[in-house]
């Protein structure tokens, strides 16, 4: 009997029309790096007296199904994984390709079925109600770019066969480290060392009392935007900014062209004041760890614009 494999395994993602329900065709290949998702049962110790020293049987606990999965943030993609954490995006073609653009703050947001098959097993994790939580994203000069996802399911089915049939599936490009750039208020931040973000969906577990310990859904709460950046100190624009205590929109992204590129557009960032340590002999570096708020004007926190060749998403 052959052994799983991690270079084996299949992960296929479908939206889901009512909410717990596996779809039942449109399913795609999704590139992923690593993921958590399955369900867990603990077990509550026996709390129970008079039968000596000798401990009862433990009940089982409430069902759960929350866990990361690591994503390449790539060029096609990627795009379904803002879907379900935004909402379905306007799209619109283009001279240089179609944009599709995501916005903050839709009031119902979709659900998915992710499936992460073993198939030398057999074994396909069909993991139902799958709710976007939390995306972090790391900005550096190398490596491998990735984002962080938290996802909270309603539950998981065991199956010994795949049941998301013919894939769909899209070529793989991944943008690069190298790509990126922060910019403040359209213009390149220089000397920008290192800078991360997080946004939340804030979701809310509704844990009724039902047969299969399963939660009932998963509703969005408010929406976060915080992060940081790291500078070498050479000027005091982001210090001024701070002592202001005025917001101003940062944006996060990576442009290959015209026709390919992924920028996160944060409307309103707060600063606050950071120190400006010296170490020793080598440069001096502030650190800002920001948080955002809706804008006044647009209504929202964050624009995430994708520009490829998908139609749409």
């Amino acid at each position: 009997m052959a052994r799983a494999r991690g270079s084996n395994a299949i992960m296929a993602a479908a939206f889901e029309t009512t909410y717990g329900v596996p779809p039942a065709s449109g399913y795609r290949k999704l590139p992923f790096v690593s993921s958590n998702l399955g369900e867990e049962q603990q077990l509550i110790a026996s709390d129970l007296l008079g039968y000596g020293r000798e401990p009862l049987p433990p009940s089982k606990d409430v069902i759960n199904n929350d866990g990361d999965v690591v994503v390449p943030i790539d060029l096609r993609n990627f795009g379904n994984w803002l879907k379900l954490f935004m909402g379905a995006p306007d799209s619109s073609p283009g001279v240089n390709g179609n944009t599709h653009v995501f916005r903050s703050g839709a009031i119902i947001l979709p659900s998915m079925t992710v499936e992460v098959g073993l198939p030398e097993v057999p074994s396909y994790g069909q993991n139902v109600g799958v709710r976007g939580n939390t995306m972090r994203v790391q900005m550096q000069r190398s490596g491998l770019l990735t984002a962080s996802l938290g996802l909270i399911a309603q539950g998981e089915n065991k199956l010994p066969a795949s049941g998301a049939g013919t894939l769909a599936e899209a070529s793989v490009e991944r943008f690069s480290p190298f790509q990126g750039a922060v910019k403040r208020a359209g213009v390149d931040l220089g000397s920008v060392v290192s800078a991360d973000f997080t946004y939340s969906n804030s979701l809310d577990k509704v844990e009724v009392i039902r047969g299969d310990g399963r939660i009932e859904d998963a509703d969005p709460g408010m929406v976060m935007m915080t992060g940081s950046i790291s500078v070498r100190f050479r000027d005091t624009v982001l210090l001024d900014q701070a002592t202001a205590g005025e917001p101003v929109e940062l944006s996060f992204g990576w442009v290959t062209d015209a026709g390919r590129s992924l920028v996160f557009t944060v409307h309103a960032v707060y600063l606050p004041r950071a120190k400006t340590p010296v170490t020793g002999p080598n440069g001096v570096q502030a650190t800002f760890a920001w948080q955002a708020a809706r804008d006044m004007t647009n209504g929202r926190t964050v624009t995430a614009t994708l520009i490829n060749n998908v139609t749409a998403y």
